[in-house]
């Protein structure tokens, strides 16, 4: 049996960078065993050398995000020595930003975020999510940007805390069985809707691991043929409302989170559109 494909990331900062990169390029090769060594804190050659002796004669792609020029040249100077595979994730656009904008970046490692609007606009959002999070605060739904309407376990809170941090205000609903949903869902601009749904059969995996710590209703809630009549009543639910639904069951939030925007964004001009 081969040995795992080693990645390395290497990083003057904490290398988070590189990480969810190796990461992402990791889930396009599910046949493939992967270990992924970390070298954060870069602070000299010295450094850089020893991250690069220890992928030397392995299976192993090198990652790094180096912001100073001495360390990327040395980085790359070894790794076309050891004859290593490598990808400067940091290098190339820093770069090429650079040449279009005329401008030279700072080459600070670990710059801190910029305070500007788009950044206390995340925060808002952020916040607006976990203010009207599970049907919380109503009357909330008509200034969000995205509502979420799905049963108990669908990823709805998760989700709306990732829109939230990608600037999207978003509230979200529960579906809750004998319960009907609050009037003013019925109420707000459907364009901004989105059902989620899931597979009953993960949904009572999920729910069966939840009811562990739970008493009373415990059966109830993980119990298959009441998760049918759930999703069953959130179906007609969805219809009711006439917005999409997206299927989480083998989505990561992530991509969830992408085919919310487009519909809601594709929604909203073919709204415009027609005012127009």
């Amino acid at each position: 049996m081969r040995e795992p494909l080693e990645i390395h990331v290497i990083s003057d900062s904490t290398g988070e960078t590189a990480a969810r990169f190796a990461e992402a390029v990791e889930r396009q090769f599910p046949d493939e065993d992967f270990e992924i060594v970390r070298h954060p804190r870069i602070a000299s050659v010295d450094d850089v050398q020893l991250a690069a002796a220890r992928a030397r004669g392995r299976r192993a792609v090198l990652m790094y995000t180096l912001v100073e020029n001495e360390f990327r040249d040395a980085m790359r100077t070894l790794c076309r020595r050891y004859r290593l595979h490598y990808c400067d994730l940091l290098g190339h656009p820093i770069d090429a930003v650079a040449r279009v904008s005329g401008q030279p970046a700072t080459m600070t490692p670990a710059a801190q975020p910029v305070l500007d609007s788009s950044y206390f606009k995340r925060i808002e959002a952020i916040e607006f999510a976990v203010r009207f999070d599970d049907g919380v605060g109503a009357a909330g739904l008509k200034d969000a940007d995205i509502v979420l309407v799905g049963v108990s376990r669908s990823s709805k809170t998760p989700l709306s805390i990732y829109l939230g941090y990608l600037g999207y205000k978003t509230a979200n609903v529960p579906i809750v069985p004998g319960v009907e949903p609050p009037r003013e869902l019925e109420q707000i601009d459907p364009r901004k809707i989105v059902g989620l749904t899931i597979d009953a059969e993960s949904l009572a995996a999920i729910r069966s691991e939840r009811a562990r710590g739970m008493r009373g209703a415990k059966r109830r809630y993980a119990d298959l043929a009441e998760i049918y009549e759930e999703l069953e009543r959130a179906e007609q639910i969805h219809r009711r409302l006439g917005c999409p639904v997206i299927e989480v069951s083998n989505l990561a939030i992530e991509e969830t989170a992408r085919r919310i925007i487009r519909l809601v964004e594709q929604r909203r001009l073919e709204g415009a559109g027609a005012r127009a």
